[in-house]
């Protein structure tokens, strides 16, 4: 858990490493180093792979045991069929890595860098991630129960939370996640399961929500322009705040016990 006396040093590092920048110290691995690591590790003293340079290497199918990688970096790495269930990841950087079938169950994922990942069948199931997954692919991939919600705490230093910008989210599972503040915007939703979602504040403009269930989900103060509902399940959700313009499909979509649904604007 990031404590707030040390987020100006997490968001520091977090500036550097975006720059391109490579921190002191960071040791590059090779792919049996870090197995071994993994492999050395246990649930009462997990392996230390933090601030290691393991971008583009193929660690596919490895088994981090909970492995703490936080400040890593994993841009391009190749992580189809991992093991990163309640790995600390965070500040981590896996910019346009592989994570296809990977299991990232309970993961902290704290300001970590996804943007452009691929993430298809992964399961994220539990996972607390606040980041970037901009134009990520996500295509089927588990994400129930996420703890997307933004940190409200820390105001101050900027608003922390989840960005789906242009990602591919279709037949995604994001049941019963809180993603409030998310930014989803233009991003594929089409055929998600978001069913008892909290998507407070969170930015749906532009995005493709057609034949998405949201039965039971919470948009309170959602922002909805030029989104489409065309074919979604909206039985039970609620509106209250929410800002409607230029929605299709809204008036053919199921929402019976729909609460506080806004006319849509012109």
């Amino acid at each position: 858990m990031i404590q707030r006396a040390s987020l100006a040093g997490v968001l520091a590092l977090s500036s550097l490493m975006a720059a391109g920048a490579e921190p002191p110290g960071y040791q590059t691995l090779t792919r049996q180093q870090v197995a071994a690591a993994a492999a050395s590790g246990s649930s009462r003293a997990p392996a230390d792979l933090s601030a290691k340079n393991l971008s583009a290497l193929d660690l596919s199918h490895v088994d981090f045991h909970a492995a703490n990688l936080s400040a890593t970096r994993l841009d391009r790495a190749d992580l189809r069929g991992a093991i990163l269930a309640h790995c600390n990841l965070t500040v981590s950087f896996a910019r346009g890595a592989d994570f296809r079938q990977a299991d990232i169950r309970g993961a902290e994922m704290f300001s970590m860098q996804l943007a452009g990942a691929d993430l298809r069948g992964a399961d994220l199931s539990g996972a607390r991630f606040i980041g970037d997954m901009t134009r990520a692919r996500l295509d089927g991939a588990d994400l129930k129960q996420l703890r997307g919600a933004a940190d409200m705490r820390n105001q101050s230093m900027g608003l922390m939370h989840a960005r789906f910008a242009y990602a591919r989210l279709t037949r995604a599972d994001l049941s019963g996640a809180d993603v409030s503040h998310a930014d989803f915007s233009f991003a594929d939703l089409s055929s998600a399961k978001l069913a008892n979602a909290k998507l407070v504040w969170a930015d749906l403009s532009g995005a493709d929500l057609s034949n998405a269930d949201l039965t039971n989900a919470d948009l309170s103060d959602a922002t909805l322009i030029d989104t489409d509902l065309t074919g979604a399940k909206l039985n039970g959700a609620e509106f209250r705040g929410a800002t409607l313009r230029n929605v299709r499909g809204l008036d053919a979509a199921a929402r019976r016990g729909a609460r506080n649904v806004p006319a849509p604007g012109p």
